[in-house]
């Protein structure tokens, strides 16, 4: 199987930061390259076995996805070959295919998610209050129901081993200002829509999905961060979409599900996957980036 990559090690460029999924290296004050790894997160811990070609399938995935909705919003890519910013031919190994070089923004301090079905937490927080971030839903709706329209749901961005919070609206007014907090939620579900709609040709739904913004020395907004991939969206494969329960997923709910069956608290550490889940899973998020943009990549 591939070689999967479980932390990378750039010593050409200073390490900036080290989230649970991508490695950040300073290129420059205005520039970063994003190495995104195999890790794999569940429950907001970082599990002990990589993903083979996970870091290659989110890049991918948030390419097709930059290019294809940037005439909604401009995002951080700079087109620059990540191969060019590294010195040593291992450097260059470690980046190819799973790395983007990007312009440095001042991120907004909020997630912005777009739900178009009911399920994960706001399924929960419908179940104890008929809403979701204070938006009020028909009665009588069933775990992954389609609903009458996509909603904006967003979160506050969460300490590292923290859970994001679900917010109000009113709440990114605070933090952003009313105009900023009305730009992000229109180019939101703007960019949620097109891409479900694209993706339920491919035979996707999109059920959820969350995007990150910055802004620039100007103030305009950008698209950052990754754009529509299995970690960052809940993709249910049409044919076996069923209202009324979780359905089969093209993300990471495998995982958590199997974990599930697991004496595990949810803390670190996190216990070791079996062979066959760490293969299925890999399975699954190629599968999506074929399904979705026509590409493969083979064992």
């Amino acid at each position: 199987m591939h070689a999967a990559l479980f932390e990378s090690d750039i010593a050409s460029l200073p390490r900036v930061g080290r989230g649970k999924v991508r490695d950040l290296y300073a290129v420059d004050e205005r520039r970063l390259l994003i190495v995104t790894t195999d890790r794999l997160s569940a429950f907001d811990v970082v599990l002990p076995d990589p993903i083979p070609y996970k870091g290659a399938v989110l890049t991918a995935l948030s390419e097709f996805w930059f290019g294809r909705l940037g005439h909604i919003v401009p995002n951080h890519l700079t087109g620059i070959a990540p191969e060019s910013v590294v010195k040593t031919d291992v450097e260059r190994a470690q980046v190819r295919g799973r790395s983007v070089v990007v312009t440095r923004y001042a991120p907004l301090p909020i997630e912005a998610v777009v739900r178009g079905y009911i399920i994960g937490s706001g399924w929960k927080d419908y179940q104890a209050t008929g809403a979701v971030c204070g938006i009020r839903l028909p009665p009588g709706l069933r775990q992954a129901d389609r609903l009458p329209e996509p909603i904006f749901t967003p979160a506050t961005k969460a300490e590292a081993g923290s859970h994001d919070q679900n917010i109000a609206f009113a709440e990114v007014e605070r933090l952003v200002g009313p105009e900023r907090a009305a730009e992000v939620r229109e180019v939101s579900l703007r960019l949620y829509r097109e891409a479900a709609g694209y993706a339920a040709g491919r035979g996707i739904i999109i059920a959820d999905t969350k995007f990150e913004f910055g802004l620039d020395e100007a103030g305009r907004l950008f698209w950052i961060d990754e754009a529509l991939t299995a970690d960052s969206s809940r993709f249910w494969p049409a044919d076996e979409y069923r209202p009324g329960a979780s359905p089969p997923s093209f993300d990471k709910q495998y995982v958590r599900d199997y974990l599930e069956s697991l004496d595990w608290d949810k803390r670190p550490p996190a216990p070791r996957l079996a062979p066959e889940v760490i293969a299925r899973t890999s399975a699954k998020y190629r599968e999506a980036l074929h399904r979705l943009t026509g590409r493969t990549l083979e064992e």
